[in-house]
């Protein structure tokens, strides 16, 4: 019984340990982009496979300390929750507060992507190809809109009379799946976005939309995670109390 207890702290852990996994893991999203860009993320990756490892364990010491009536465990199970909740806290305000110089950053990454974006680099392949996807999924373009891409390098050498195919409003291009396709009615001169047959939303909008179409289950996960923790805690303090006074009834009384 008592294990069926701490099960969901078990569960927990290997769900943050899989997250954070999955991060490293993605190669074809959104989340791709920023982790092959980014630092930040791959460092939070890593700390969320500590966490996720962290819970796991400490629902195991949990356990063992309820079964066996170690305060010790039971003590250092309620210190590592609280230690996890109020980093979880703390994160939290970080986005919040932080959330316009972190979208600044974000746009900086994908616009110095497009800048680059290179079919022929092969060691930039990953990061292109999640780029790609993250356009034809979202049937978006560029980060604010396609005149972004009229910076890319390549295009500009070729007077913009080619256009990124990920981008294209038109399936025959999506067959691609990625490069540059060629404009079919010549331009005289050099060419505008304008005159690409692309989707006119960025990307940046297609995100925003879909994070508020999924607030309400992120913050439900998040609130679900803040509430087991809780429970963790307040159940190993209760046992702590209950080993302390079956100490003092098994005194032999003078």
């Amino acid at each position: 019984t008592v294990y069926v207890l701490f099960l969901p702290f078990q569960i927990l852990g290997a769900v943050i340990l899989g997250f954070g996994i999955w991060i490293l893991a993605d190669k074809t999203s959104f989340i791709a982009v920023l982790q092959m860009s980014s630092p930040s993320l791959k460092t939070g990756a890593y700390i969320l496979i500590g966490v996720g490892a962290l819970t796991m364990l400490m629902g195991f010491l949990g356990c063992l300390g309820a079964v066996n009536e170690i305060r010790c465990l039971l003590g250092l199970y309620f210190t590592c929750l609280m230690i996890i909740l109020l980093a979880q806290i703390a994160a939290a305000l970080v986005i919040y507060f932080q959330k316009e110089t972190l979208k600044v950053e974000l746009s900086d990454i994908v616009v110095e992507l497009i800048e680059d974006y290179d079919p022929a680099d092969e060691g930039q392949r990953n990061l292109r190809d999640a780029w790609d996807y993250v356009q034809t999924q979202i049937a978006c373009c560029g980060w604010t809109g396609a005149k972004e891409w009229e910076n890319n390098e390549i295009l500009k050498n070729k007077s913009n009379t080619e256009y990124p195919c990920s981008c294209s409003n038109r399936s025959k291009d999506l067959v691609e799946g990625g490069g540059f396709c060629s404009l079919e009615d010549p331009v005289n001169g050099t060419a505008t976005s304008a005159d690409w047959p692309v989707h006119e939303q960025g990307c940046m909008d297609g995100v925003e939309q879909w994070l508020k179409d999924n607030l309400g289950i992120i913050l439900g996960v998040c609130t679900g995670v803040a509430v087991i923790e809780l429970l963790g805690m307040i159940l190993s303090i209760s046992l702590c109390k209950n080993i302390h006074s079956e100490d003092y009834t098994k005194v032999p009384k003078s």
